[in-house]
Parts: C-alpha cells; structure tokens; sequence
C-alpha cells in the first residue's frame, strides 16, 4: 500500500465506487418519494460521525494506515455534505428555474440562492477543519478536503460562466432548477485559470511525492496527487467530448418517468 502507484488506483477506486454510491442512494431515494430523500440523508449521518473522528484520531499520526483512513475521513465528510445537496435536503432558499433575459447580477443572485447553504456547510466544514488540522502532522484529509473544496468552486463557476458541455443525466429531481442556471458556450474566462491552478496542483503534489522519504508521505502525496488530477479531468470533461456518463449509467437504477413540475416562478426567485 505505500507504492505510490497503487495510492492513486486506490483513489481512484474510491471515487468511483463513492460517486456512484451516493448517485445510487439518491436515485432510490427519488423514486421513493421526498421524505425517502430526507431519511437518506439522515440515516448516513454516521458516515459524517465516522469521517469526523477519524480525520481527529488521526491528525498526530505519520503512519502509512493514517494517510489512508486521513483522506478516506475526508471523502467520507465531503461525501455526506453532497448526499445532502443532491436529496435537496441541503441547497438554498431558490428552488425555481431562472427566466431567460435576466441582467447579469440578478442571474448571478439567482444563481446563488440555489446553493447558498450547501456552500455555506462546505465552507464551514473547511474552516473547522482547518482549525483542528492545521499544523498537525497528518494533513492529507486536510488537504484532501480543501482540494475537493476549491475544484468544486471552480466547476460551479465554469458551469455559471459557460462550457460547451455539461452532462445533465445524473442531476436529480429535487434539483431540476439547477439546469435553468447553467450556460452552454465555447469557453469562458474561468477555464484556463481553473486548469492551470490545478495542473500547478499536482505538480507540486508530485514534487512533495519525490521528496518523500516514508511510506506514509509517500502514499499521501499520491493519493492527493491523484484526487487533484481527477478533479481536472472532470474540468477537462466540462469541453471534450467524451461519454463519461458510462461510467455509472450500468450501475443506476431508471429515473422516474414524470417529476414533478416545479412552482411557478416569484420575485426573484427566493
């Protein structure tokens, strides 16, 4: 386990089998109804507990375990925060489609009130972690985290901004609204500083894996390197043309045939 390659097919793994999970739990959740969406992301509440001990237990320990269970803890915290956005059980006070023709401040203010208190949970969670990790002498979860934190932000904003495309077939019914605020186009001005910022990334992950001298630093850096290099390949799959819905589609149950139809639309949409 401390080959750096067999770090990064782990975290691989590990973001595949944990995306697809979480989009399996929330597509059985939808076609049970709403409240089967709320218990769902309640009853995984002890994967949050879980993820949250570990990443304490495991800040003071330079062992090759607590690199993996660190970055493990940290997905396992991001990984309830996004069951709690995609159930709708944690978004914003928006929850209607954006009209056409809007100024470009009030589409950014709609645009925001759609996930303004799952990003406000994110940005919490970072602080917190933070506070508790910094200057430890195990930080991969905490450096997992803000790596998921900030690519994150970044796509939300290429996605706001314009990309020439965006896969819509996983987004759930209680986030149907959300598409409304999208923008297809050729690139935006946010894409090039977005793959540049995480291409720098990984290079100075790699360097950091170069230069480490135990295992556990070493399967660290590579785990990290690894998470930072998929999350610009996501970005990447924002403009090439590649099916990488596929990677999940086989594995889901069928979506509901009719959702339900959206309330008409307020003063600016809150």
């Amino acid at each position: 386990m401390g080959n750096p390659w067999i770090a990064a097919l782990f975290a691989l793994f590990v973001w595949w089998f944990s995306t697809g999970a979480i989009l399996i739990v929330v597509r059985r959740a939808e076609r049970a109804g709403h409240m089967a969406r709320r218990l769902a992301t309640w009853a995984a509440l002890p994967v949050l507990a879980l993820g949250v001990w570990v990443f304490w237990t495991t800040l003071n320990s330079d062992s090759l375990r607590a690199a993996y269970s660190a970055f493990l803890a940290a997905l396992a915290i991001w990984g309830w925060i996004e069951l709690a956005f995609l159930t709708g059980t944690i978004t914003g006070p928006n929850l209607r489609p954006c009209p056409d023709d809007l100024p470009e401040w009030e589409r950014f203010l709609r645009a925001w009130g759609t996930l303004a208190y799952h990003e406000m949970l994110l940005t919490g969670a970072l602080v917190a972690l933070w506070v508790a990790g910094h200057g430890a002498e195990n930080t991969f979860g905490l450096w997992t985290f803000t790596t998921l934190y900030f690519a994150r932000i970044s796509a939300k904003l290429n996605l706001y901004f314009g990309v020439p495309k965006i896969n819509t077939e996983f987004i759930p019914e209680a986030l149907a609204h959300l598409t409304s605020h999208f923008r297809i186009s050729r690139l935006n001005w946010v894409f090039p500083v977005s793959v540049t910022a995480l291409t720098l990334a990984i290079a100075c992950w790699l360097e950091r894996l170069y230069a480490a001298t135990t295992p556990g630093d070493t399967a660290g850096f590579a785990l990290l390197t690894a998470i930072t290099a998929l999350a610009a390949l996501e970005h990447w799959l924002m403009v090439l043309p590649l099916p990488d819905a596929k990677l999940w589609r086989w594995m889901l149950p069928a979506p509901k045939q009719e959702p339900k139809k959206i309330r008409p639309e307020g003063p600016h949409g809150f």
